[in-house]
């Protein structure tokens, strides 16, 4: 399998390039941010064949010298190799493994002489401590595993989409992930289950105090087992505690902090459609790639199918730089609103499937209680489509593969 281009966030980083920000790639480890700079690189020579190009990764022989560097050796490192005629792109992988890389990356962004660029997998990079350093000056660019449409372009498994999606849940859209699929899907979660070592290493145990890691373990695979349904520290410590496994919630808050931070999960708030507020509880967490749900949990794909359709629909709506809220409506829940940068807001339902008659009224009574004129979608598993008082009815697959060429794929 080949290298697929990231065109999404290439588009963007084209459009950051020689705009006054440290262009921040942020994102779980191995999900492809480092070949995404690469890809970059190869578009800046294409545009001029004699762009200055620094590119440091310190996991790489000829960087290696430098992991042992302050960050002030490192900065005299960097300017003693620019080319002092022409702008410069900086490019600094994985920075937070840098001691007191906030001072390196302020050094290198007040450079005249310097375009920057960099890699980071844990959100310690725009924490508090950064963000005041670096106010208005860093642009985040979070980077995602493959979307299904990547997934199959990577994997060339177009012929059959819907096989292709039920792999796709299962293996998740890590690019070395997908690539040992080929070899038997026991090499694929052995590779995921090392990552989510590698993440608990490096960037959780080493930025916060872990009381246990058998009860951390316990709170990543009660998030793992509850994506789609609301959650609260609360909750998730007393069911840990009637299982034997004592911990208070401000433990468990502190454990989905540091999960959060890791980018292993996305948290989304809940919105009150009526009364137009944000509200501070029952929050939902999303995986950031399902793969890690098999591999760490080992459940089958028939349990939990909606939700796991919902943590897909999910991560499809942020790559499309949607603002996401979990809506709420009286009693009623809408599983995501949402709003695009143009500020124009959506209303979308996901189930499995409504062919049976009382699902459907279920999933379409917290849409028809809406009395605004904004699109209402409901997506499902189902091949049938319509409109139902104007609420449309669409099939998931077809709506992840919005914008990719009809004639390159086929249903059965």
């Amino acid at each position: 399998m080949e290298a697929i281009i990231r065109r999404h966030y290439l588009e963007k980083l084209n459009i950051l390039k020689d705009k006054n920000f440290i262009k921040v790639a942020t994102g779980i480890r191995r999900c492809g941010k480092s070949t995404l700079m690469l890809q970059f690189q190869d578009l800046l020579r294409s545009q001029n064949a004699n762009v200055s190009i620094l590119a440091i990764n310190m996991d790489q022989p000829e960087f290696r010298f430098l992991a042992e560097k302050n960050w002030k050796e490192i900065y005299d490192f960097i300017i003693e190799n620019l080319d002092q005629n022409q702008t410069n792109y900086v490019f600094v992988d994985e920075v937070q493994n840098v001691p007191e890389f906030e001072k390196l990356l302020e050094g290198l962004y007040v450079h005249p002489r310097i375009d920057l660029y960099v890699t980071g997998s844990n959100a310690f990079l725009l924490s508090s401590e950064l963000a005041t350093l670096l106010t208005g000056r860093a642009f985040e660019i979070n980077v995602l595993p493959f979307s299904f449409q990547e997934y199959l372009e990577f994997t060339k498994k177009t012929s059959n989409p819907d096989r292709a999606f039920a792999e796709y849940i299962r293996t998740g859209g890590l690019p070395e992930a997908i690539r040992l699929s080929v070899e038997g899907h026991h090499l694929t979660f052995e590779y995921l289950q090392t990552v989510f070592k590698n993440i608990y290493e490096n960037d959780i145990s080493k930025r916060h105090t872990i009381y246990g890691e058998e009860s951390y373990q316990e709170v990543v695979h009660f998030l793992i087992d509850s994506v789609g349904s609301r959650v609260s520290a609360g909750n998730i410590a007393k069911v840990l505690t009637a299982n034997k496994k004592k911990i208070d919630n401000k433990t468990v808050s502190r454990y989905i902090e540091s999960l959060v931070e890791s980018y292993l999960f996305y948290k989304v708030n809940r919105y009150d459609i009526k009364g137009k507020q944000h509200l501070a509880t029952q929050e939902k967490y999303y995986l950031v790639d399902l793969g890690f749900r098999t591999a760490l949990l080992g459940k089958e794909l028939s349990s939990d199918a909606g939700h796991l359709l919902e943590n897909i629909i999910y991560l499809e709506l942020i790559r499309r730089n949607y603002q996401v809220w979990i809506g709420k409506v009286n009693n009623l829940e809408i599983d995501f609103v949402v709003r695009s940068k143009e500020g124009m807001m959506q209303y979308i339902q996901v189930s499995q499937t409504v062919q049976d008659k009382q699902t459907l009224a279920r999933e379409l009574a917290p849409l028809n209680s809406i009395s605004d004129h904004f699109e209402k979608l409901l997506i499902t598993m189902d091949y049938d489509t319509g409109t139902y008082n104007g609420i449309k009815k669409v099939n998931a697959i077809d709506w992840l593969l919005q914008g990719l060429d009809s004639h390159s794929f086929s249903r059965h």
